[in-house]
């Protein structure tokens, strides 16, 4: 399934939104960018002009997640969240919930790791509690977001290989 750059968007039912990226690096390395506040900081999760100024995992099942992210205006967004499943290294199952409850009562993230020829396939299924709010979160920009925050994180994973074999 490589796909270089793309970031494939879909909408398999009227609650959910599945994203899937293919990275170019092995999946315990995008795993750990994926769950090691350090490694998470440096890509952002986020559209330009927001720094993660916050980054908590307790990477357990039950433990929380906590980004809060600054805007380079003042503006701040946090999100909290918990862990329901760990398969390290092939899936994380957790929560979001939005400081300002753009996503109408949180969601539940699904995020699988592939291993691929020359690389991961992560495929991250978002959850919603209606179609409404789905429809929402795509309006708030998210897919944008998300695909800039990918952008980086490929960005950083060929750039700074020595850092995430560090980490592991």
């Amino acid at each position: 399934m490589q796909t270089g750059n793309e970031m494939m968007v879909t909408t398999p039912s009227p609650r959910e939104i599945e994203v899937k990226r293919f990275f170019a690096a092995p999946r315990d390395l995008v795993f750990l960018a994926w769950t090691k506040p350090e490694l998470v900081k440096r890509w952002n999760f986020g559209p330009d002009g927001w720094s993660l100024a916050t980054c908590e995992i307790d990477l357990r099942a039950g433990g929380a997640i906590r980004y809060v992210w600054k805007h380079q205006d003042g503006a701040t967004m946090e999100m909290r969240g918990a862990f329901r499943e760990i398969a390290a290294p092939e899936r994380l199952v957790h929560t979001e919930n939005f400081d300002d409850n753009w996503t109408s009562g949180g969601t539940v993230v699904t995020t699988r790791f592939a291993e691929d020829p020359g690389g991961t396939i992560v495929t991250t299924l978002i959850l919603f509690t209606s179609e409404q709010a789905r429809d929402a979160a795509r309006g708030f920009g998210m897919e944008k977001g998300m695909a800039r925050g990918f952008e980086r994180l490929a960005e950083v994973l060929e750039a700074d290989r020595a850092a995430f074999e560090a980490a592991r």
